[in-house]
Order: structure tokens, then sequence, then C-alpha cells
């Protein structure tokens, strides 16, 4: 059974001064099911009004974020029922399960947990059956919280520019590339003399072996208590790029039963996620879409579509040594991040698991 909530359930943001925790704060604002009370950030701004410490980014500051004063990052001083984590990897660790413990759902953009074999790894279109590990998360840890997580940024683009080909032919090799946005390592990021004008073909924080292993887990299957990965094998490569906002992916695929382009756009244009008509406030119209630009996708046009929730594919033609290529491109802070986040929440909520 799906429900909305008859009335907005208390969300806190960990990590709020940061690129991915004011994300959070913007797609909270107005969110017709969430509300914001609580936000919480490192020793050196807790105590200060939120308006005053974070060095905003990107369009006008919430004003309601704008008065909340920052917290410590401790579930005694964060007393929302539902927590997104915006956590650097090198403090996620050790607090989301504090949270946890505290009977919180945590929904965290961190890296750390994401591999843990009881910790869902979700993208509500595409595994949201996953879930189902919470209860063998509460029962391995003794506690009545959750972690659930969303994928790399990156991951999350190749996941949903495969899912369509591997339900409708299976997939057997899969060769990767991705151009990654600054936007992606945060603020203030990747020096400009670095960036400006070139390209840095590494992305510290073991990125390639995300892709290699978080694409997997989603694209698998729920196997008793446990997640039995995807089977085919994925060598990836990342660069960093002069881009703002979007992240793209350069993918050449064997599959498991050949297919022409043609019947390729086909799986893509008929398939249907798996939470189509839910209604859930963050989900696109389409979670992937089908461009038959020629020069297409590009993260300047296609990074926002759907809100910034759609990755949008394109240049599906035949490759000479494997089936097929194809181009993937989304939007890294909000389909990638933030958004992911939320709408796993969401998906939470119109279950009847988070409630009022």
């Amino acid at each position: 059974m799906h429900t909305s909530p008859t009335s907005r359930i208390p969300v806190a943001v960990l990590g709020a001064t940061g690129a991915v925790g004011q994300t959070f704060i913007r797609l909270l604002d107005g969110h017709p099911w969430l509300e914001l009370v609580e936000v919480a950030a490192s020793e050196r701004s807790r105590g200060q009004r939120y308006g005053d410490a974070a060095h905003w980014l990107e369009g006008a500051m919430p004003r309601a974020a704008a008065e909340l004063t920052l917290l410590p990052c401790t579930p005694d001083a964060v007393t929302a029922p539902v927590v997104f984590s915006a956590l650097d990897a090198s403090a996620a660790g050790a607090i989301e399960p504090e949270f946890a413990r505290a009977g919180r759902f945590v929904l965290t953009n961190a890296r750390n947990h994401r591999m843990d074999a009881d910790v869902p790894l979700v993208i509500p279109e595409v595994n949201p059956g996953h879930l189902a590990l919470i209860d063998t998360q509460r029962e391995r840890r003794g506690w009545k919280g959750a972690i659930v997580a969303n994928g790399n940024c990156s991951s999350i683009v190749v996941t949903l520019g495969l899912a369509p080909l591997h339900r409708a032919f299976g997939i057997r090799r899969l060769f990767v590339t991705t151009l990654q946005a600054i936007s992606g390592a945060g603020y203030p990021g990747v020096p400009s003399l670095d960036i400006l004008g070139n390209v840095i073909p590494f992305i510290g924080g073991a990125e390639e072996e995300k892709i290699e292993t978080e694409t997997l887990k989603m694209l698998g299957d729920l196997a008793g208590a446990e997640i039995a990965p995807a089977r085919f094998r994925i060598s990836a490569q990342v660069n960093r790029v002069p881009v703002e906002h979007g992240h793209t992916a350069c993918m050449a695929v064997e599959l498991e039963r050949s297919a022409t382009p043609e019947e390729a756009v086909e799986a893509f244009t008929s398939w249907r996620s798996a939470i189509d008509g839910l209604g859930l406030p963050g989900a696109p119209e389409r979670a992937v879409v089908v461009t038959h630009a020629t020069a297409r996708p590009q993260p300047r046009r296609d990074a926002d579509a759907g809100g910034g929730m759609t990755v949008t594919v394109g240049r599906i033609r035949r490759d000479p040594i494997l089936d097929l290529r194809l181009v993937a491109s989304g939007h890294n802070t909000i389909r990638g991040a933030a958004g992911a986040s939320l709408l796993n929440a969401e998906l939470l909520v119109s279950r009847g698991m988070i409630a009022p």
C-alpha cells in the first residue's frame, strides 16, 4: 500500500553548510511531505545562524533555513526522526550509525556504508525492493533506526542509463568513461589552475571502484537477506572536466542477447520505472529519456531535465567490438546526490515506513 502523509514530517540535514547540504536545503524548501526543522554541521560552525555560517553557492537561500541555528551532529542535539546526511566520508562512517542506533532514519549520500551487505543502495525507479534489507539491518545490528544509501553521482547516472537495457537484453560487459563536473568535488573543489582549460584523468576516493561495484549492487537482485549483484563485468575510467553541473558517461556495452540500436531505443522508450503512479513529489515524469539529436546529451542543455532528476541518453549506435555504444548524462548534485536521497525518503514515506 502506498500513501501520502497526513502532515509534513520533520527532517534534519547533517553537513548542511557544504555543497550537497545546500542542495538538500534547496530541494526541501516548500516540500509537500517533508519539513526542514534542524541543520547540523562541524564544530567550527555550530551555534551560528545558518544564514551567517553557510557560504551559499546557488540561487537565494530559503528564508526559513537561514534562521535555523547550526547544531552538533549528534542524536542528542538533532531530534528529527529523519536525517539526510551530506557529511564528508571522514565523518559519516562513525556518525550515521549513532543516529540509526538512536532510532532515526538516515538517508545518506556518503560512501561509507553503501556496500555494507545489509544497507539498501537504492534508486527507487530501479530497485525499490532492496528496501527489504532494512529488516535484516535492524535484526543484525540491534537498532530501531536504519541507514538507506544512494549511490555515487556517476554510479547513479550509469545505472539509470543501463537499467532498461539490462532488463530487456542483459549485460555481459561494460566499458565506461565518465566526464565529471567540478561541482562533484564539493566546494571549493578543484583548484582553478588545475581545471581551467584542462581534463584531469583521476578522481580520488576510489571513484572508478565505486562505479564498478555500486552499479552491480543496484542492478542486482534481492536474494533472501542479501543482494546478489548483477554478474556482468565493468571497466571504468573517470575524468574531471571544466563543467559546472552534469556528469556524462560514455559507454560501450556487450549484451547477453544482441540488440540493434533501434531495439535499444525501443527498450528505453517502453521502459517504465518501478515507482510509476506513486505520485512521489520528487520523481520526474520520466527517469530516463532518449534524445535523437546528433550531439546530445550535453550537460549545459540536459542536466536540468526533469528538475535535475532525469538522465538523458543519446548517441545509441552499434559498437564495432561489443554490441552498442551510448552516452548518458545527468545532474550530479540533484539526481546524483541530494535529490536521490530525497526520493528514497519519499518512497519510504509512501510505503508507511516513515510517518508523521
